[in-house]
């Protein structure tokens, strides 16, 4: 999932299909959105060596990022129910370790779905210390609309474009 500029998504989508390219991935399938300014894509490439590729490329052609503002890795994507997001945040309880801290981060576009109850029902899921400051690990839920987006990341697993080109 990427975030770009309002009004520049078909700018956003190019600058991302070439992206995407130049790390291995000749097929992607971008799409805009029905949010202004939020694209997503799928690739055949892991999401998070991606990130890494594209904090690569960021680091030694700045110039190549114009319109990508952020770059979210997304691992699963399932309808907008409280079940099915319930059971994919079981799934990544193996992946936290029993002395690592979470923290549950819901950004909601075109839901009634309530972030409480989204929450409550990962969290149920996960028998592991939260940490709502700094936690080793975030289950990310990105809902747009009828679909969502599912990820346990790090905090260092997004690119922020803007963020790391002033570093």
């Amino acid at each position: 999932m990427v975030t770009t500029y309002r009004g520049n998504e078909e700018e956003a989508c190019s600058e991302l299909w070439y992206l995407l390219g130049q790390v291995g991935d000749a097929t992607p399938i971008i799409e805009r959105t029905n949010v202004s300014g939020l694209i997503v894509a799928k690739t055949s490439l892991n999401p998070f060596e991606v990130i890494e590729r594209f904090r690569r490329i960021l680091q030694e052609r700045p110039y190549e990022f114009r319109y990508l503002l952020r770059v979210i890795p997304i691992e699963r994507v399932v309808r907008t129910d409280i079940d099915e997001i319930s059971r994919v945040a079981h799934e990544f309880e193996n992946r936290i370790g029993e002395n690592e801290t979470f923290r549950v981060t819901v950004e909601k576009r075109f839901t009634e779905t309530s972030t409480r109850s989204i929450i409550e029902a990962i969290a149920s899921k996960i028998n592991r210390k939260v940490d709502l400051e700094k936690p080793d690990k975030i289950v990310l839920v990105e809902v747009i609309g009828g679909l969502t987006g599912m990820s346990l990341i790090k905090p260092e697993d997004v690119l922020s474009v803007t963020k790391e080109k002033a570093l």
